[in-house]
């Protein structure tokens, strides 16, 4: 299952490959003569490619399978890091990293959809959080080395990545949720027991078929995310959770980390030194939730998650704001190096890690693909709409602003979490319906508890 994530790790080198290559790409050294304004179009021109992508992306994984997407995701990522490899040229660049915001899009609607059908549900969470866990290796891969390194290594790794993916992954089995949708009960029993080695899969082959009978029977339009209750119940919780994520300033602390602590005039750490802190803090908070979701459940680490996320933003506003109006904070300049560090553990723990896991929970068999795919579109438009938001308010009104919005939003999604989220944790998908739709599974009833 974890060469399925694989791709997660070029992925996230992707997403970080600007914040150390743009320095290089508009120095003296680069072996590509570009302009900031150029090299700033880099970042843009991999959401494009996200969006882009969503017509095949919704098109591939309901007809050639989640599998099967998975590797021709990998595929394009391998090519677009043979060309960013050896690219003479901007525009091979610009091309490579369009097409690997495409195969991105993919990747990330198939393969939670992929682990949450082939996951058993007392361990759904943690497996579904590892895609998560590997896109911030590659964040660490790339800030480890991209400053350090020639040009050359990063695409090295990366298409070393790809290439490992695509010969283990082959071997693995596709979904058995997607092999009964198409009518191959006899593969989806090979799939569920290769998943379930030793066990008895006769209940579990029984439930998903009779889910995915009653599936059918729905309507599967577009329109139907939002004419149907249980399903518009789902795009809201969707909407919130990964707008949520852009408007607790991931992005925007990702991208401007190296300014932010600049213009805090924090001299305690150089900026690619806290790069590199950071995206580890990051990725072993990523690690410790992962194996706590199915434990604590999704609202728990939701809510602890955004209260803390929202103090941190919260203290990073009134340190500039109280700078702004020319106090004198030199010695407490310590603050915002502090709580970025602090805030990186804090994302991660709940709202860096659940959203992906209950998006790929909520949707039912036949909308799946949609709604992923819809999910994946909001995340790179919340990202660009909270991007554009922080350069206008911190031009406008100074850095401190940004920031409060920011820490409003964090506290907000803490009761939006309590009140409208419900707990997937220890459900089955098909449960997970019923509990959109208010309703109590005919299966929850006949369970006699057990001791």
């Amino acid at each position: 299952m974890y060469s399925g994530s694989l791709f997660a790790i070029s992925d996230g080198m992707t997403y970080a490959w600007t914040a150390p290559m743009i320095p290089y790409l508009i120095s003296e050294k680069s072996h590509l003569k570009t302009t900031l304004h150029e090299a700033e179009w880099l970042e843009t021109t991999v959401m494009a490619g996200a969006l882009c992508g969503l017509p095949t992306t919704i098109y591939f994984v309901d007809k050639i399978g989640r599998k099967k997407s998975i590797l021709l995701a990998t595929f394009v990522q391998m090519m677009t890091w043979i060309a960013i490899g050896f690219g003479d040229k901007m525009i091979y660049l610009f091309v490579a990293r369009f097409f690997a915001g495409m195969a991105g899009d993919m990747a990330f609607v198939a393969a939670p959809m992929y682990v949450a059908e082939i996951a058993d549900q007392k361990i759904r969470g943690f497996l579904s959080g590892v895609i998560y866990l590997m896109m911030l290796m590659g964040c660490v891969i790339v800030y480890s080395v991209g400053p350090f390194l020639p040009y050359y290594v990063t695409p090295i790794i990366g298409v070393g990545v790809t290439v490992t993916e695509l010969f283990i992954f082959a071997f693995m089995p596709e979904s058995p949720y997607y092999l009964f949708y198409k009518n191959k009960p006899e593969m989806a029993k090979k799939s569920l027991q290769y998943f379930r080695p030793n066990i008895n899969i006769e209940k579990e082959i029984d439930e998903i078929s009779s889910a995915i009978t009653r599936q059918k029977t729905e309507k599967g339009r577009i329109q139907d995310l939002f004419l149907v209750n249980s399903n518009r119940k789902a795009v809201v919780i969707m909407t919130v959770l990964n707008g949520g994520q852009h408007f607790c300033a991931i992005s925007i602390i990702l991208m401007n980390l190296h300014l932010i602590l600049e213009a805090a005039g924090s001299t305690y750490l150089d900026s690619s030194t806290a790069a590199i802190i950071f995206a580890v803090i990051m990725l072993a908070a990523a690690t410790v939730a992962s194996f706590q979701i199915d434990k604590y459940g999704r609202k728990v680490l939701l809510i602890t998650s955004s209260v803390l996320t929202g103090i941190c933003l919260l203290s990073i506003a009134i340190y500039f704001n109280l700078k702004n109006c020319d106090y004198n904070i030199l010695d407490v300049s310590w603050i915002p190096m502090v709580s970025v560090m602090i805030y990186a553990a804090t994302f991660k723990i709940g709202l860096g890690i659940v959203p992906i896991v209950v998006t790929s929970e909520i949707f039912p068999a036949r909308m799946k693909a949609m709604g992923m795919t819809m999910a994946d579109a909001m995340y790179v438009g919340w990202s660009i709409f909270c991007l554009q938001i922080y350069q206008w308010l911190t031009a406008s009104y100074g850095l401190h602003v940004p920031f409060y919005l920011f820490s409003v939003c964090s506290f907000s999604i803490t009761i939006f979490t309590i009140l409208f989220i419900p707990e997937t944790k220890g459900k089955s998908l098909e449960e997970i319906q019923f509990l959109l739709k208010g309703e109590k599974s005919p299966d929850l009833n006949s369970r006699l508890p057990t001791a």
